[in-house]
């Protein structure tokens, strides 16, 4: 007979139909949606954890779930394929394993990387405009990068995030924040140990005001000694935010 068995999955979503990751009464949800697909493959299954909490209209190329099923015979190469036949065109499963019973998508991880998007022409671009902000104020990329490079190391990011989600600690890692320009696009990448509630919105929300000359490139130290929110940028608008990977200690999926 077989038992319970734990999987995890990568995923990649359109977040614009979405409203988050986490289940909601009535609501269209990351989670909600794959664990009413899994409903139709398993009588039991344990409840979808995530690598992170996207919120709504945020996307995810390499998001990390994990469930168990409960006398599920489908090897974990065939998961995949299920899932992807019942799931809506906005959602698609990558890969699928099999994990310990221990595993948790979040907790494991030892990083994350998110990317965000901007188009920067004066006219507006109808094909990104779900998928990157519209910015036509011109921008110093050096200042930005300056301001950048402050942000790599361990700090107390306690002034860059939204109130929502009480943490015990708000020190991350980190470990690179860069810009790259292609074309009219400039993206944002990030990655770290872990992230705050919005706090790459709000970092790159104040990259932009640092840009445009609003802000001094310094704002970014002055506010890991003060904690205060108040003197950093808008939080950018989610739908430029992407989920890009999830990295554990060892190497889960195939790509």
């Amino acid at each position: 007979m077989i038992g319970k068995r734990h999987f995890a999955l990568k995923i990649a979503y359109d977040g614009t139909g979405f409203y988050g990751f986490q289940k909601q009464p009535g609501l269209r949800t990351v989670e909600g949606v794959l664990e009413e697909a899994l409903g139709r493959f398993c009588e039991t299954s344990g409840p979808v954890k995530g690598a992170g909490r996207t919120d709504a209209g945020v996307h995810a190329r390499g998001q990390v779930v994990s469930f168990y099923a409960d006398g599920w015979p489908v090897p974990s190469a065939r998961i995949a394929p299920a899932l992807n036949g019942v799931l809506p065109a906005d959602m698609v499963v990558l890969e699928a394993v099999q994990v310990p019973a221990g595993f948790h998508p979040r907790y494991d991880a030892v990083s994350k990387t998110y990317v965000y998007a901007v188009f920067r022409r004066a006219v507006r671009c109808p094909l990104s405009r779900l998928y990157a902000l519209h910015f036509p104020a011109e921008l110093d990329t050096s200042r930005m990068r300056k301001a950048s490079a402050a942000l790599i190391g361990r700090h107390d990011f306690g002034a860059f995030q939204n109130t929502g989600r009480p943490v015990k600690s708000a020190v991350r890692t980190v470990f690179e924040a860069r810009l790259e320009e292609e074309g009219p696009f400039l993206y944002f990448w990030f990655k770290a140990d872990g992230f705050l509630y919005q706090m790459v919105r709000i970092i790159v929300g104040t990259l932009l005001e640092i840009g445009r000359g609003r802000l001094a490139p310094e704002t970014i130290s002055r506010a890991f000694e003060t904690g205060d929110r108040r003197m950093l940028g808008p939080t950018a608008p989610p739908h430029g935010l992407c989920l890009e990977r999830v990295e554990y200690p060892v190497t889960l999926f195939g790509s």
